[in-house]
């Protein structure tokens, strides 16, 4: 008889305790007959437009002397780009930029002067192109112009996507689904079951490169320097309980 009043007690302890719990998660949960819930969807995908660019130039006494070899190097890497493979429509040239150089020294009586050493005029080159690949492989391999008598210093080329507005859609939608299913499963368990979206908010666009410790940003992270990527979103919904 002992026992088995030890064991309605503790049972009765149990339930109590339950009880206890499911109202303080209800409470926490199920705000004014309410559930929020965070919905999240991320996605891989790969860069489809990369834009690469270089410069070159050229120093002499005389701007005519200097102009005519960066035109003659302007025309050599012109040539070695459509040698490549490169539409001479996708080859941009900027405006030559053209500085007075001087050269600080220090005379003999222990006075300084700046003395004029020449003019160094440099040029830019862009291309952006759907051919990510093979732009790629050119950035890699300019050093060739050296060989070509081209001093031509190449930048990191940077990685876009052009159907970003389809995928961004793509994701809301996978995100809001993905916080609908979570609303019912937390109504389902607490006994009952979610009503009308009374509230939505989309979290923050990031863009990161795949595989990476790339930090998110408050205002979205864009990452530009990977051909791979990794797209992420959160939606925040509001539903009513019935």
């Amino acid at each position: 008889m002992k026992n088995t009043i030890n064991s309605l007690i503790i049972a009765f302890a149990i339930i109590i305790c339950a009880t206890i719990l499911g109202n303080a998660w209800k409470k926490s949960h199920l705000k004014h007959n309410s559930i929020d819930v965070t919905g999240a969807a991320s996605k891989d995908f790969v860069s489809d437009l990369i834009v690469w660019s270089g410069s070159f130039q050229r120093k002499a006494m005389t701007t005519q002397v200097a102009f005519s070899e960066l035109k003659s190097d302007m025309e050599t890497i012109k040539k070695y780009l459509i040698g490549k493979g490169v539409s001479e429509t996708e080859i941009v040239f900027s405006a030559v930029t053209i500085n007075k150089e001087f050269e600080h020294v220090k005379n003999k009586n222990e006075t300084e002067s700046d003395i004029f050493n020449g003019y160094n005029l440099s040029q830019r080159v862009q291309i952006e192109s759907k051919s990510v690949d093979k732009i790629e492989l050119i950035s890699r391999e300019v050093t060739e112009l050296i060989d070509k008598g081209v001093e031509f210093y190449s930048e990191a080329p940077g990685y876009y996507y052009t159907k970003l507005a389809d995928l961004k859609i793509e994701m809301l939608a996978s995100a809001t689904k993905d916080a609908r299913i979570r609303a019912e499963k937390i109504a389902e368990n607490s006994g009952g079951s979610i009503g009308n979206l009374s509230f939505a908010d989309m979290g923050i666009f990031q863009i990161t490169g795949q595989n990476s410790s790339e930090d998110y940003s408050w205002g979205g992270a864009l990452n530009t320097s990977s051909k791979n990527k990794t797209a992420s979103i959160t939606v925040k919904l509001e539903f009513s309980i019935d």
